[in-house]
């Protein structure tokens, strides 16, 4: 790929505040969302995962009732459930199709899909198919981020959003300054970046690791914000990132300046306007990921060793 062709991750990630309006638009017609006070489960493989984990805190945090979010390789079968949506991007994913079949007769489920020609339409009891969202990439970008703006603008319409939650409208909004605004010099040069996260920001610290590590085979961890004191502060030093999604524990800024970091936050005025919805910042971590997989002559549209869908054989 030549310096002056765009590659479709990057075309792809600068859709994403019309995808999530449109998503916005889409939740008055959505079938087989949860309810307040159901008792969900989430489930995905990956960047599916990392968006149910985000919603799943979201949704317990506004009061909407109990819901949890596992890989659906670790899905708990024993365990009872009013609602499981399952998020797939393909339809085709292996593992998630044997759990909703294995859900079958005993718990309602939704699928979130981009292809409504794939298996999982016949599979899950309800179908949201985001098609306008689907991608050409092996790397996730639109379809993960618009699927959480679906959800999240269907916990907007069922009542008050937890505090300093923003809506989807003033993410789109966001999205659009995270496109535009320049990635620090420190970012761009750093050789190892952690993410963090507090509550449901802390999927969106997990899946910008990943994409740092799917595109640009770059070093990268993820942890809880307030993890990240107990051992893997370790790793921090010069020419390395600490990269917070979400408010920032106090005496964090402190110790990662203390051992030679650099922390990218809301609350650090040196890195420029801060104030993105967390959803939105994630979208500076997929243009990290794409400018660091350009500058080592990969390829961001077909990383190493990965493919559109997991489908394991029989």
């Amino acid at each position: 790929m030549s310096s002056a062709e765009e590659s479709r991750t990057a075309a792809e990630t600068a859709t994403q505040p019309r995808c999530w309006r449109r998503a916005a638009e889409a939740v008055e017609r959505a079938q087989g969302l949860p309810r307040p006070g159901e008792r969900v489960a989430v489930t995905g493989c990956g960047t599916s995962w990392f968006m149910a984990q985000a919603y799943a805190a979201l949704r317990e945090a506004a009061g909407q009732g109990e819901t949890d979010a596992f890989p659906s390789s670790e899905f708990p079968l024993g365990r009872a459930y009013d609602r499981v949506v399952a998020i797939t991007r393909s339809g085709t994913t292996t593992e998630v199709l044997e759990l909703l079949s294995a859900l079958r007769g005993r718990t309602r489920t939704t699928a979130l899909t981009a292809d409504p020609t794939t298996p999982v339409m016949a599979t899950a009891d309800a179908v949201a198919v985001l098609d306008w969202a689907d991608e050409e990439s092996v790397v996730q970008t639109r379809f993960a981020t618009t699927a959480l703006a679906l959800l999240r603008a269907a916990l907007e319409s069922q009542g008050p959003l937890p505090a300093g939650v923003k809506t989807v409208a003033e993410a789109a909004v966001d999205a659009e300054l995270a496109l535009t605004q320049p990635l620090p010099a420190a970012v761009l040069g750093a050789e190892q970046w952690t993410f963090l996260g507090r509550g449901w920001t802390y999927g969106m610290a997990q899946e910008a690791a990943l994409k740092m590590r799917e595109a640009a085979g770059a070093w990268t961890e993820s942890y809880p914000a307030m993890e990240y004191r107990h051992g893997p502060i370790s790793i921090t030093g010069p020419n390395r990132v600490t990269w917070l999604f979400g408010s920032l524990p106090e005496g964090l800024s402190g110790d990662v300046a203390r051992v030679g970091g650099t922390l990218l936050a809301d609350s650090d005025s040196a890195t420029g306007p801060r104030a993105l919805d967390p959803m939105a910042d994630l979208i500076r971590a997929q243009r990290l990921a794409v400018a660091m997989a350009e500058s080592k002559g990969y390829d961001p549209d077909h990383p190493r060793n990965l493919t559109r869908s997991v489908i394991l054989p029989n």
